[in-house]
């Protein structure tokens, strides 16, 4: 009886995962599949959805376990930002280039400063130090430029320069390249598990 039971209670779960609704799922496109005859028998191949298998994260004691998971939050609270950071560039630098006047270039910076400073500015004040040099990180990878680089190429040199000064004196370097298979391993595997909606 309880063999039974359990059996029926394993159908009934695996026909709610093909139907969670009741009713079947109505797909749009057919999925096509290459298969090869070879001696009377059939392979199939077909592109499978990437799993990533990501195994448990070992520490060698309680205060390295706490530091990972408070470097994580810092990862998760700035990451958006530096997203938006590589959205409004691809959006914004061709426009910036399409003008044909110094003044146009201001004016339009100018304006994008200003709209930024409106939405965020309070919430880049309450970023410590730590979370500005990942952000800093994050944004040369959204980029694939580095902070200074763009301060240059939007602002000019004199410009870079002085944010560069500015960032030295607090322990930043806005010339640094983000690398993600050496300093910024543990930084692109955590981004990487934010992405894949791990974290």
């Amino acid at each position: 009886m309880y063999t039974l039971l359990v059996s029926i209670i394993f159908a009934l779960l695996k026909v709610s995962s093909f139907f969670p609704d009741g009713e079947p799922e109505k797909k749009d496109t057919a999925d096509i599949v290459i298969g090869i005859v070879e001696d009377g028998d059939t392979t199939i191949y077909k592109n499978l959805q990437e799993i990533v298998v990501i195994p448990e994260k070992e520490f060698s004691n309680p205060r390295d376990k706490r530091r990972y998971y408070r470097y994580v939050n810092k990862v998760k609270k700035v990451y958006p930002y530096a997203k938006l950071a590589g959205e409004m560039l691809r959006e914004y630098e061709p426009r910036y280039l399409a003008l044909e006047s110094d003044k146009e270039r201001r004016r339009m910076m100018k304006d994008l400063e200003q709209q930024l400073l409106d939405e965020y500015k309070d919430d880049l004040k309450r970023m410590t130090i730590s979370e500005g040099r990942i952000l800093l990180k994050l944004i040369d990878r959204e980029t694939s430029r580095t902070s200074y680089t763009i301060i240059k190429d939007f602002r000019g040199g004199f410009s870079a320069f002085f944010w560069q000064g500015i960032a030295r004196l607090f322990g930043g370097n806005l010339k640094s390249e983000y690398d993600p298979y050496g300093e910024d391993r543990v930084l692109e595997e955590i981004v990487m598990l934010i992405e894949i909606g791990y974290l």
